[in-house]
């Protein structure tokens, strides 16, 4: 058996030719690529749909195959919707906290500026302040997930 075959060829235990399709996208030195996106999609229709690219598309294909699988294989469900979905509420989390420091920042100049207001008014208001930037910034995230998840 020649020492020269591709990660696939090895796998799949057979002779790698010289116009092999998996060669130049899955090399014999990272065999973990291959046996990922065989599990998730199967040797053949990897295949089939490297063939049917155009051969300057195809790295990027095998690319992106790689990446699903691997995040198919870490959640079966979602793959890499359920990683891009953790993200977006990463980062309305970062949002939610701006938006309350903005506010908290606006209070405090407030407060600086009239110093002779009344106490318990000042509280309440901002209070109502700091709730209304909270249920725009939910009500802006809500807007995001449903029109991206439908």
């Amino acid at each position: 058996m020649s020492s020269g075959r591709c990660a696939a060829c090895r796998y799949l235990r057979r002779r790698c030719t010289g116009d092999c399709i998996f060669s130049p996208y899955f090399p014999s030195n990272n065999p973990q690529r291959f046996v990922s996106v065989h599990r998730i999609y199967g040797a053949s229709n990897v295949s089939k749909l490297l063939q049917r690219l155009p051969p300057h598309l195809r790295a990027e294909a095998a690319d992106s195959l790689y990446l699903e699988a691997q995040c198919r294989l870490q959640d079966p469900v979602y793959g890499s919707v359920g990683l891009i979905f953790q993200l977006q509420q990463q980062i309305h989390a970062a949002e939610s906290q701006l938006v309350k420091t903005q506010a908290e920042i606006a209070v405090m100049k407030s407060q600086a500026q009239h110093p002779q207001a009344r106490q318990a008014e000042s509280d309440f208001s901002n209070l109502l302040l700091l709730q209304q930037f909270d249920n725009d910034a939910n009500l802006s995230f809500s807007n995001q997930v449903s029109s991206g998840f439908n």
